[in-house]
């Protein structure tokens, strides 16, 4: 059976925001399971299943006050994206039109929203942001994170030059670690109380 390395070719390979956020939270998660194959079983994680029912019922949920508060003009919901520049794919919550002519992505999350954005959410937003300025051809200067773990609790993201600089390092790094280059732990042991990958992995 041929390794992932040997077939692995960067120019047929995506990377996804879901990707890059676990990539973000500790880069061996990707490397056992992209160059292992080993899986994480996501599923049996309570966080994740409610996350997918939040998902399924969103719109039902969504109020007119965020057109209001954002000045959105129009909205497209569960949007397939794409860049051949950057070599990305994903499927963001929604694309904005906003009143000033440019567009922006806003994307779900099942959580709390403890006084800051946390850079996994803030690159995944910058990674929609860069598809939909590829794609539709407009600006796109910032983002929206709506954290509804406990209602909607709606923060702007500014998507700046040295932002999608910093993206597409990551990315740069993500495609090096998938090509076989083992990388060091997370730096936060907290991480690993919980992790699927615990007793494979060696700090």
């Amino acid at each position: 059976m041929k390794s992932f390395q040997s077939f692995f070719n960067e120019n047929n390979y995506y990377v996804t925001p879901s990707e890059i956020i676990e990539f973000l939270y500790c880069k061996r998660f990707i490397y056992f399971m992209k160059c292992l194959g080993i899986r994480q079983y996501e599923e049996k994680r309570y966080k994740v299943q409610k996350g997918r029912t939040l998902h399924s019922k969103r719109e039902k949920e969504n109020k007119d006050y965020l057109r209001k508060k954002l000045g959105v003009t129009a909205k497209d919901i569960d949007v397939s994206l794409v860049s051949d520049t950057y070599r990305i794919k994903g499927i963001v919550d929604e694309v904005l039109t906003l009143s000033n002519g440019t567009m922006a992505p806003l994307d779900y999350k099942f959580a709390f929203y403890d006084s800051k954005v946390y850079d996994t959410y803030r690159t995944q937003i910058v990674m929609y942001a860069l598809m939909i300025e590829e794609i539709y051809g407009k600006v796109v200067d910032k983002g929206y994170i709506v954290y509804c773990r406990k209602g909607y609790d709606v923060k702007e993201i500014e998507i700046t030059s040295q932002l999608k600089s910093k993206v597409n390092k990551t990315i740069s790094e993500y495609l090096k670690v998938v090509q076989g280059h083992f990388p060091k732990a997370t730096k936060y042991k907290a991480r690993c109380i919980d992790c699927c990958y615990k007793n494979i992995c060696i700090r």
